[in-house]
């Protein structure tokens, strides 16, 4: 059952109060290997029937929009509220992707805990990646390209590196600056080589991994990029109007997708669907039945399998759950109160 992501015993609502926790906290208190455990937890959950179908809401505005996405465990609550603006950086100077955490308690409605978004959707988010990874990808899978070498492209090698002998990635970026500072902080672990557009095709050809996380609305990987034997990480398709993978890629590759409904809505999926180079029964899985053993994964070596990831309330729950939990466990957090006055 779900509950079993709980890390702390019970504790009366009395006790507990609500607490607010800043990104900082999430940083300290969230790892990777954690993450990986409890979103692997919460999918098998959901694909047993265990957990009740996650809900999600998006909305558009101009350069960016909003989405809430809700789900609910035995034990909590929990609704992610994301604004998603890609110009913020350069515009502003502010976070891509900014929002809150709620966490309430499920038996009673309780406030429990408003936990900043930012660090709980990268860390959460790789995490699905590792999985997809671990249950997808060739065993030996030591080469990786990395478009987008963003936040999010930054914990796809620290969760690639959890489950996979990462030894080489070629990191690719619009922005060269993006690329510099991912090369600083990984060439000691890993081989990092800066990858241009003109170079993208020919390391994907190195490459047995591949995780796209971009803003990019229009695809910039072909059928023709990827060699037999491939897993590809599409994680930046999370909004209708989003798409790194050409349908026909699509069409060629063994889909797995993290949520059909909503992979069908916003994901790679969706262009596919709309442009009919796939239909809903092609869809092999979702990725909790993989890990559930309802469908098999990789079934040859020279497959090409895809996931569509586009990020669930499942990983939300998961993720939220084990930092509220530690929270208390370790007294982290600034204590509020909503009630009426005394």
């Amino acid at each position: 059952m779900y509950a079993s992501l709980s890390i702390v015993p019970s504790l009366p609502v009395e006790l507990t109060g609500t607490i607010l926790l800043t990104q900082s906290d999430v940083s300290k208190l969230l790892t990777i290997e954690e993450c990986i455990n409890g979103v692997e937890k919460a999918f098998r959950s959901h694909a047993e029937g265990n957990i009740a179908p996650p809900h999600v809401l998006g909305m558009h505005v101009d350069n960016g929009g909003f989405h809430i996405k809700a789900g609910i465990a035995e034990r909590y609550f929990v609704a992610k509220l994301n604004a998603n603006f890609p110009l913020n950086q350069k515009e502003y100077g502010i976070p891509t992707i900014q929002g809150v955490v709620i966490v309430c308690d499920a038996k009673n409605g309780k406030l429990l805990a408003l936990i900043d978004s930012i660090e709980i959707t990268i860390i959460r988010t790789g995490a699905a990646t590792a999985l997809a990874a671990k249950y997808l990808s060739l065993p030996g899978s030591n080469t990786a390209t990395i478009c987008g070498c963003g936040n999010q492209g930054r914990i796809s090698v620290t969760a690639l590196k959890a489950v996979r002998p990462l030894e080489r990635v070629f990191a690719y970026d619009i922005d060269e600056a993006q690329i510099t500072k991912f090369s600083a902080e990984f060439n000691k672990v890993v081989e990092v080589i800066p990858t241009t557009a003109k170079d993208l095709k020919a390391a994907l050809k190195q490459s047995q991994l591949c995780i796209t996380c971009t803003p990019s609305k229009q695809p910039f990987i072909q059928a023709d990029d990827i060699v037999p034997g491939t897993f590809i990480g599409a994680v930046g398709a999370d909004s209708e109007s989003k798409q790194e993978l050409s349908a026909a890629l699509l069409s060629k590759s063994k889909l797995v997708v993290d949520l059909l409904a909503q992979s069908s809505k916003i994901g790679e999926l969706h262009h596919a669907l709309q442009q009919g180079a796939l239909e809903l029964s092609g869809v092999h899985a979702e990725l909790g039945q993989i890990i559930s053993g309802k469908k098999p994964g990789r079934e040859s070596p020279d497959e090409i399998i895809v996931f569509d990831s586009t990020g669930t309330a499942l990983q939300d729950v998961a993720a939220a759950a084990i930092v509220y939990e530690k929270a208390l466990a370790g007294g982290t957090g600034q204590k509020l109160n909503f009630g009426p006055p005394n």
